[in-house]
């Protein structure tokens, strides 16, 4: 496998590829989380005992041109080894309904980065880095005008799966800059250059 990561934003030809790389890291909710309506414990059984449920309702929003379901996926050799949710954050009302994150002020052209998945085989390569390098000029060219991000924040080495929304220093690194500072879920922004014309 090369080293070289392409990224390109989630379309219906990547969904096949999208579903094994969450098959790969062991993760069935194929990033309907911050869209299911239910209770902690109806989401953790169709999880757990209909996922496909899940995938469908991804692949379906994907082709629809949903922007809700909008991402970034990171190939190596063709193959989808990452995935970044990036969407308007007004199509994320479940992240934005939770108490610590209420008193930031709504801005129609703000996207927010939702979480990660990264194949186990391709971790600590850069995949989760490029996705955020991506980020900027796939947000500014659909309008938007900065990105969020939502890491969380520990004293402790967060286990892989405990990072999904990212690792903190990833944002620092990036020029993200802390908007609201609080521990442990601090939130990050950095505002886009729009294209020339």
């Amino acid at each position: 496998m090369s080293d070289a990561i392409v990224v390109e934003p989630l379309a219906e030809k990547h969904l096949a590829g999208f579903a094994k790389l969450f098959e790969a890291a062991s993760s069935s909710c194929f990033c309907r989380y911050w869209h299911f309506t239910g209770t902690k414990n109806d989401w953790l059984e169709r999880c757990a005992i209909r996922p496909e449920e899940n995938l469908a309702e991804q692949r379906e929003a994907v082709v629809r041109g949903d922007l809700s379901a909008s991402g970034l996926v990171a190939l190596q050799d063709g193959a989808v080894v990452g995935w970044m949710k990036l969407a308007p954050r007004a199509s994320l009302p479940k992240l934005t309904s939770l108490s610590v994150y209420r008193q930031l002020v709504a801005e129609p052209d703000t996207w927010t980065i939702g979480c990660f998945v990264v194949d186990p085989s391709a971790r600590r390569r850069g995949v989760a880095r490029a996705l955020v390098q991506g980020a900027e000029s796939y947000v500014a060219a659909k309008g938007g005008r900065a990105v969020e991000a939502h890491p969380r924040r520990s004293t402790e080495p967060l286990h892989d799966e405990e990072a999904w929304q990212g690792p903190e220093r990833l944002f620092v690194e990036l020029g993200f800059t802390a908007i609201h500072d609080v521990s442990p879920y601090p939130v990050y922004r950095k505002v886009v250059a729009r294209p020339t014309t």
